[in-house]
């Protein structure tokens, strides 16, 4: 973020833009935020273009409200639909898990926290920029490596099997963390010593099993059902011995905090506005994904406070006076199609 030596001039800040992305129901544009606000689109616009936000402007945000020891980090990546915006930095085919297929969109990639007490915010983020040339895996480490760096020492490290090669769960390992991670069906493991098989071809008892992972060590395997499907996870911890303990409360209790992420993917879609937007610069996108984002810590912060129940409920109740206030005044006057009376019909 920029260090200012004077007093700001400027018209439009984050706070104002995030409190637009909140509120304005449908049509999101820098020409819509400067008829509200009665300043000029060119104002927003600059703001947009001006400011520079990353991952470390995300976490210094949040850490006031997290305890940084001992939590879960979960990785995951959600794709913004963008079908007919062909001249938008970052756009490119990404795999959708919501359309199953590849669509045209941004590729967003963040790091979730959610700390001992059950408190969860976002503490990284990543744009997926194809120009780059790296893979989502090596965005995922990069992240790691930065939130460590800035602080974090979470316990665990959760993701989905995108994120499960062998490179990235030693990286985890060798800084002393343990991880859950979803692997495929066709992973092969072994319990007798020479002897491989597909974990989709083993009984794993409820409380999981103790196997040695091909090219990787000793984890534990879990087989779970999701939307009917069997989904399998491996688990590590450093303690060899707390490791063979690890059974299903823990693991459901582990892949209730990776959840905390889809269900972060979903509102910043729905009340945020991530993904409408008009302008096209890339760091004019990257401000505007940020100040989503950011809209979201602040829903978080009053839903953790109790001030809000949960983070769709300012927006479901934003409209209801100016609505109810429509109606009343509209019907004034109308009444002249409405039936006085009618003779009494047999149903």
């Amino acid at each position: 973020m920029r260090t200012i030596s004077r007093p700001s001039t400027a018209r439009c800040n984050l706070s104002m833009y995030t409190g637009f992305l909140l509120s304005e129901p449908s049509y999101v544009s820098c020409r819509r935020l400067g008829e509200h606000m009665n300043i000029s689109h060119d104002s927003v616009n600059r703001f947009l273009n001006r400011e520079s936000y990353d991952g470390k402007d995300l976490l210094n945000e949040v850490k006031p409200l997290l305890n940084l020891n001992g939590g879960t980090l979960s990785i995951d990546d959600s794709v913004l639909d963008k079908p007919y915006a062909n001249y938008i930095a970052f756009i490119g085919y990404f795999w959708s898990g919501k359309h199953h297929a590849s669509v045209q969109g941004i590729n967003l990639v963040t790091m979730y926290y959610t700390d001992i007490q059950g408190v969860h915010y976002p503490v990284n983020f990543r744009v997926v920029d194809k120009s780059e040339k790296k893979t989502k895996n090596e965005y995922f480490l990069e992240m790691l490596h930065e939130v460590l760096a800035w602080g974090l020492k979470s316990a665990m490290v959760t993701g989905d099997s995108w994120y499960s090669c062998v490179k990235n769960l030693k990286v985890i390992k060798n800084n002393d963390l343990g991880f859950m991670f979803a692997i495929k069906s066709n992973r092969t493991v072994s319990i007798e010593k020479g002897v491989w098989q597909q974990v989709q071809k083993l009984n794993i008892p409820e409380n999981g099993l103790l196997v040695w992972l091909k090219d990787y060590g000793n984890v534990k395997l879990f087989r779970t059902r999701l939307k009917d499907q069997l989904r399998h996870y491996v688990v590590y911890l450093p303690n060899e011995e707390k490791l063979s303990q690890f059974d299903s409360q823990a693991f459901d209790l582990e892949h209730d905090k990776h959840w905390q992420i889809e269900q972060y993917h979903r509102a910043i879609k729905q009340v945020c506005n991530i993904e409408k937007f008009q302008v096209r610069g890339k760091q004019a996108t990257k401000n505007h994904l940020f100040a989503a984002i950011y809209g979201y810590v602040q829903l978080q912060r009053l839903t953790t406070n109790n001030t809000i129940t949960n983070c769709y409920q300012i927006r479901h109740e934003l409209f209801k006076k100016v609505v109810a206030t429509f109606i009343s005044e509209f019907i004034i006057g109308k009444k002249s199609l409405n039936p006085f009376f009618s003779s009494a019909v047999n149903a």
